[in-house]
């Protein structure tokens, strides 16, 4: 049997409310207590969990309804609101104990935190729109973690946000991670060059954890909330952040994490990504993309993978910031094991629009448009000569033969270790190297780069072979996926956008809280600046009398 009733005029938010909705169902003498405030949604939802009850349709928004599924007719209510008082009488003495500032409008809010720059806004969807266009009209960046926004109000909101030159993430957004700060759901990972745009929440989680798992770190992780990338939205919020992100100079890498969009609005991000001078890892969850690179725009089929990509890549941004410029020149690639060899020519031609080479004929893996690779374990180069990899002379002719050929920026290698290997392939590569490098004009820089496959206990000294290397400024990369991401962004023309860089990646956040008071408490902790909202519905719940009295605070 149901009982219910009103508490009148004691407005609490719905976590809150949610968990006394679970400790008072906790007693032995009830089946079910379900606690919601009295807004037409919530009314909605009694009805559908088969809790409703006539007493519901008289509450506000403003009144707390309890409705009681039990069979004890003696003082059920009474008990029930006996608890519903002590639980209420907990959650004030917490509260109390609280130092985050509080104020009962927006405009103390935004005197106790004038230089106030973003709204986190966590109350019931049918009320969100007005404190988040007062947000936006004081030139606050707004969050909408709320759901149940109709999408007529998402789109305007952020129309009204594009036109003033701010953001408005969400509806239903719940995380982001803004230069360091964590609003909503968010966790604690590292600083770092890598930018995440996020249409699915707990996907952003998920990559930038990995991020973090794989010793890098994000410069700021941009929520988008679920319904951005429709035909409705058309993808506003996505469209802004990415060129935000390309403007930010801390962003090396640009991640997008995203469940299926629109087609037409997917093809619109994709056309956006290709114009930010900057390598953008994409993952759109569910597709499997049978092209893995498009221009400066990395595919990806998995959280992980997405993570790895953008890591990889944010190490080669790393080095190329301290290499010389060989933009527009060609990549030679001489390798000694035929399957890297036929790798490496695989991602360089992905990478740079061209075509391997099908018959190998000499060993060409690819020879197109001035780039070659030459696997030099061909039988072309090994009759009447023992494999390079046991004899890497005439490797080490073609690499100081490279001195006249000022077209070439970037030479890819292999060295390979273990057990019937060269003694020292390492100090031979850097004695060509030093020898080429000598030769070659002041003006016509060329860059070495060197994958070593081996392990700590190779007869060879891994460690010892690579400081060979260095020694003679030949980069080292981790793998040959890395190799060509770094020779491919080294001879690739580059076109950053130019422009001033947003507030709100540019500049510390100081943050209004409107809903949910933990938010609130975690930005405190954090070292955030942050004021509480003390939101409440005025007016009975009544949208037009709200905005008047909203006008006239």
């Amino acid at each position: 049997m149901l009982h219910a009733f009103l508490k009148a005029g004691s407005f609490q938010d719905s976590v809150s409310l949610m968990l006394l909705s679970r400790s008072l169902s906790d007693a032995p003498d009830v089946k079910r207590v379900s606690v919601m405030m009295g807004t037409p949604a919530n009314k909605d939802v009694f009805r559908e969990t088969g809790m409703g009850h006539p007493l519901l349709e008289t509450a506000t928004p403003n009144d707390i309804c309890v409705v009681i599924d039990s069979e004890d007719d003696d003082g059920i209510i009474e008990k029930v609101r006996a608890r519903l008082e002590e639980g209420l009488a907990s959650l004030a003495q917490g509260r109390r104990k609280q130092t985050v500032p509080r104020a009962r409008s927006w405009r103390r809010a935004k005197e106790m935190a004038p230089d106030a720059n973003f709204a986190l806004i966590s109350i019931a969807g049918a009320f969100a729109d007005q404190p988040a266009r007062q947000a936006l009209a004081d030139g606050c960046h707004v969050m909408l973690f709320s759901d149940n926004v109709s999408v007529e109000t998402e789109l305007a909101l952020k129309q009204e946000g594009r036109e003033r030159g701010l953001l408005v993430m969400g509806p239903d957004c719940g995380t982001a991670i803004i230069g360091g700060t964590p609003l909503a759901f968010a966790n604690v990972v590292p600083k770092g060059p890598i930018g995440v745009v996020g249409a699915s929440g707990t996907g952003t989680q998920e990559v930038t954890c990995q991020i973090a798992g794989l010793g890098s770190g994000i410069t700021h992780a941009i929520g988008l909330g679920g319904r951005d990338l429709s035909s409705a939205i058309g993808g506003m919020s996505a469209l802004t952040s990415l060129e935000w992100l390309a403007l930010d100079p801390e962003t090396k890498v640009i991640t997008f994490v995203s469940k299926p969009p629109a087609p037409e609005v997917r093809a619109r991000v994709m056309e956006k990504m290709q114009t930010l001078g900057k390598p953008v890892v994409a993952l759109f969850l569910g597709e499997n993309p049978p092209k893995r690179r498009i221009g400066n725009v990395h595919l990806t089929y998995t959280l992980d993978e997405t993570a790895e990509v953008a890591v990889s890549l944010a190490r080669v941004e790393e080095k190329r910031a301290t290499l010389a410029d060989v933009t527009g020149k060609k990549v030679r690639g001489l390798y000694s094991g035929g399957t890297l060899a036929n790798e490496s020519a695989m991602l360089l031609a992905e990478a740079l629009g061209l075509k391997t080479d099908a018959e190998h004929a000499e060993g060409y893996m690819l020879h197109d448009d001035g780039h070659v690779l030459i696997d030099l374990g061909d039988d072309m180069y090994t009759r009447g000569r023992p494999h390079p990899m046991i004899d890497p002379s005439l490797r080490c002719e073609m690499i100081e033969a490279l001195a006249k050929e000022n077209d070439v920026g970037v030479i890819m290698v292999d060295v390979v270790l273990g057990y019937g290997s060269h003694v020292d392939p390492a100090g031979e590569v850097a004695r060509a190297v030093k020898a080429m490098k000598n030769q070659r004009a002041a003006n016509h820089p060329i860059i070495v780069v060197a994958t070593v496959t081996g392990t700590a206990g190779d007869p060879q000294d891994t460690e010892a072979q690579i400081s060979l290397l260095e020694a003679e400024g030949v980069v080292i990369a981790s793998s040959t996926r890395e190799a060509v991401l770094l020779a491919s962004r080294l001879v690739t023309e580059n076109h950053p956008l130019s422009g001033k860089a947003p507030d709100m990646v540019s500049k510390p956040l100081s943050v209004i809280n409107i809903g949910l008071p933990a938010f609130a408490d975690d930005l405190q902790k954090n070292g955030t600046e942050v004021v509480h909202y003390q939101w409440a519905p005025i007016a009975g719940g009544n949208e037009h009398m709200h905005r008047l009295l909203e006008l006239l605070q």
